[in-house]
């Protein structure tokens, strides 16, 4: 029971930090983000059994992450209110070919940043973009204006 209940506080706390983090950090990994990840699954790892190394230790933090997935997704699903919390809403960072500068200063992205993807998308200049959402995941969408 000691395991299940160090689970979900890690899961917890686990959701916290990736909520805080940022969507456009999530959303590109590098080098050094793999290694913290790594880093990170051990130190959880540590928190999470102690000294339990026994299979069956190991299938109840196991067991107790998935379900606390299945719930956070089926909350999420549920409530609204819950899933602007879990999830976030989608945020506007460019109107009618204008950088929203609050809301890149929210996400800490730059307009290098949104040129950066605009130009993945095969978009050459802003004037092009109706509009620019940072999605929950981390992805900018971008719709451009009707020619």
């Amino acid at each position: 029971m000691d395991i299940a209940i160090r689970a979900i506080v890690l899961y917890v706390f686990i959701v916290f930090l990736m909520r805080i983090t940022g969507r456009r950090e999530l959303s590109t990994l590098t080098p050094f983000d793999l290694v913290l990840l790594i880093v990170l699954g051990d130190a959880i790892q540590q928190g999470l059994t102690q000294d339990d190394y026994s299979v069956t230790g190991a299938i109840i933090a196991v067991s107790t992450l998935a379900v606390m997935q299945v719930v956070t997704s089926y909350v999420s699903y549920r409530f609204r209110p819950l899933r602007k919390i879990l999830k976030g809403d989608p945020i506007i960072l460019v109107e009618n070919g204008k950088l929203l500068n609050q809301n890149l200063r929210r996400e800490r992205l730059t307009a290098d940043d949104v040129a950066e993807q605009m130009r993945a998308q095969q978009i050459a200049v802003f004037d092009e973009v109706k509009w620019a959402i940072l999605e929950s995941n981390g992805t900018i969408s971008f719709i451009k204006k009707a020619s």
